[in-house]
């Protein structure tokens, strides 16, 4: 009975196996190539949406079905993420990756607990990162700026996705190690003393899977040179050394999670102002008869609207003038500022006319 119990039960899971083995591929689902760029993929899910949705079928139950799948689809292949792990492991390969589990999917293993899991997007390696410094002037800092940068890079074969393949249909299972990617193996170490060691499958190099045919746009590499634009988006008041992160940009391999590429900011120096926090350091140079008499000038900001500054009382050399928020906008908070403080230079003259001179000697008498 219960070896019945048993036989049924290995049917079944090997029947569902099998059905998801030939389900309908999601590209053929969205009648797009494998190669379709993201502007491909969302005009054939809208065109498909018009004629399938429920709302325009009522009562059809294929339609739903139908209507369905197609959404499953678009769900997949519109994520970067979802869409490199199912054109490297497929469907289940998404199923395992979404329950935390392995891959090299073995449903008979699964159901009995033995057999190692092989290569699946779990077990996937994350690529280098890289760092690179974003040069920006305090202007681009105190207005806000995109920065679009060229990203030339190695990603996946456009037309194999990364299979190496001339089609998916000709990537096969490798019987060799039975899609696990590892074999088992004996070793005798003394008589009665066995040790069982797993190896990386010689004949797939622990891929589990096989191509029976080679790409003609990679040639079998399963990549290729790509290109594409990072904005990077300078905002109001972001400080110095501020790092700016785009996930998984840097160069894809098969099997391998991309990198990240994170971008520092470094404030090139500014020939009038000093930036320290939210503040802002000016030096005005005024001259002998104006720290004695007082002026009335104006400062030039970063974004060119002018900053009044007057005084009608004696300056000493060195003194330092505050005005309240005219400094830096505050980062995530660009409405509230920093404070701009001026110290004032005295410039004295290289000369005095002997009148000047007893202009002065009149006036300290006084």
């Amino acid at each position: 009975m219960n070896r019945k119990l048993v036989l049924g039960t290995v049917l079944i899971i090997g029947l569902s196996f099998l059905c998801s083995v030939y389900a309908e591929d999601y590209y053929s689902i969205l009648g797009i190539p494998r190669s379709a760029g993201t502007k491909e993929i969302r005009k054939a899910y809208r065109d498909l949406s018009k004629i399938w949705h429920p709302d325009k079928n009522p009562g059809n139950e294929e339609a739903e079905e139908k209507f369905a799948q197609i959404n499953n689809a678009y769900e997949v292949l519109n994520d970067e993420e979802k869409r490199r792990i199912y054109d490297q492991y497929g469907e289940e390969g998404l199923k395992k990756n979404k329950q935390g589990g392995g891959g090299g999917w073995n449903p008979f293993a699964d159901f009995f607990g033995f057999g190692r899991q092989g290569n699946s997007a779990e077990s996937m390696r994350k690529g280098a990162d890289i760092g690179l410094p974003v040069f920006v002037s305090l202007e681009d800092l105190y207005l806000g700026k995109e920065i679009r940068v060229a990203n030339r890079k190695q990603v996946l074969c456009s037309h194999c996705r990364g299979s190496g393949a001339e089609n998916p249909d000709d990537i096969k299972k490798c019987t060799s190690c039975g899609g696990q990617g590892v074999k088992v193996v004996k070793k005798q170490l003394a008589p009665g003393f066995v040790q069982q060691m797993q190896t990386t499958c010689e004949v797939c190099n622990g891929k589990g899977t096989i191509a029976s045919s080679t790409c003609h746009q990679c040639g079998g590499s399963k990549i290729e040179v790509g290109e594409s634009i990072l904005v990077i988006s300078i905002e109001r008041g972001m400080p110095d050394g501020y790092q700016i992160r785009f996930p998984q940009a840097a160069d894809e391999t098969p099997d391998t999670i991309p990198g990240d590429i994170t971008f520092t900011v470094v404030t090139n120096p500014h020939p009038r102002f000093r930036r320290e926090g939210n503040d802002l350091y000016y030096t005005l140079q005024i001259s002998l008869l104006e720290a004695l008499v007082g002026f009335d000038k104006t400062i030039e900001h970063l974004d060119g609207h002018l900053v009044p500054l007057k005084r009608n009382r004696i300056t000493v050399p060195g003194y330092v003038g505050r005005i309240n928020n005219e400094g830096m906008p505050q980062h995530e908070f660009p409405s509230q500022r920093g404070h701009l403080f001026v110290t004032h230079e005295i410039v004295f003259p290289k000369s005095l006319t002997e009148a000047q001179k007893q202009a002065f000697r009149e006036l300290l008498k006084e």
